[in-house]
């Protein structure tokens, strides 16, 4: 049984499979097909945290082709101690064709992929955020027509969307640059591991933002502090306030450069709204393609290649 739960499970064909599958129903899409492919089936959502895009994606994504879906909080599931985590797995995995969670530590993704039963998929976690990833490289694709020897640039803080993008960076050829004060770039635990697993990886560190964006074809960032991170909010601030991507570490990128942001944004904190909102914004076109990217992940995880 096939799982989304990590891309450390996916090799370069799986990628290139989602992807494939996420760009040619996508094009049919914006003509007008939706074919039920997924009718009579349905998708379990349940989420620790709040969520916008990552609820909304997955949900339009079913429907659109034929399925439905059910959102359940984890107390909803009685995942609030009411009972073990194995037993909710169990039931929910015997209704559902796959589960999306979305939960504060992954430890709940491996319980469920244990005991499941169906397909499950990361729809965030402590350790990453395989669906954004997988949506970036989809975006990317379409903007510059291909991905291997492009380079990312992440400035900002080395979190689950930053591990993810490495990862997913480095199954399809492309450069990877962390920009990062110290303290908060990738882990040299997380690129060993990384690096064993795929030695084509491409990762370099620096603490210099300008740097880090001087080859970039995407400057990307997200918050410098996530949810479950709201007591180092101001901290953070301070330590992250030179990685501001604002106008003028733009210009020292090259002029082909794109801008990427997961979302929600704060604004004028991390970017400001000159670049978020500016001509070398992709960060809309890039939320729409989280819906694109999950038809992908369905459709692979369920064996179906229209």
């Amino acid at each position: 049984m096939k799982h989304f739960d990590s891309l450390a499970r996916l090799n370069t064909q799986d990628v290139n499979d989602i992807l494939r599958l996420a760009a040619d129903i996508k094009n049919r899409w914006q003509q007008g097909d939706r074919p039920r492919l997924l009718a009579q089936r349905v998708l379990t959502l349940m989420f620790e945290k709040p969520s916008l895009r990552t609820r909304v994606s997955f949900e339009a994504a079913v429907a659109q082709l034929g399925g439905t879906s059910l959102f359940l909080t984890s107390a909803d599931a009685g995942l609030n101690g009411r009972e073990s985590v194995a037993d909710v797995a169990r039931v929910l995995g015997a209704y559902s064709d796959w589960i999306v969670l979305r939960t504060f530590s992954h430890r709940l993704v491996d319980q469920f992929v244990q005991y499941a039963g169906c397909p499950v998929i990361n729809g965030l976690s402590d350790r990453g955020h395989p669906c954004q990833a997988l949506s970036d490289l989809l975006t990317i694709q379409e903007v510059f027509g291909g991905l291997a020897g492009k380079t990312i640039a992440f400035v900002g803080d080395g979190n689950n969307v930053a591990r993810s993008l490495a990862r997913a960076a480095a199954l399809v050829g492309m450069r990877f640059v962390m920009g990062a004060p110290t303290g908060y770039q990738l882990a040299a635990e997380y690129l060993a591991e990384l690096k064993q697993k795929i030695p084509s990886a491409d990762i370099t560190q620096t603490t210099d933002p300008k740097q880090a964006v001087a080859q970039a074809d995407i400057v990307y960032t997200d918050v410098w502090a996530s949810m479950g991170q709201e007591t180092e909010q101001e901290k953070r601030k301070q330590v992250f306030s030179p990685y501001q991507i604002n106008s003028a570490l733009m210009a020292a990128a090259p002029k082909q450069a794109r801008f990427m942001h997961c979302l929600p944004a704060r604004r004028n904190m991390e970017v400001t709204d000159e670049v978020l909102d500016g001509p070398q914004s992709i960060a809309i076109p890039q939320a729409e393609n989280r819906m694109h990217g999950a038809r992908g992940i369905l459709l692979w995880l369920s064996g179906i290649n229209p």
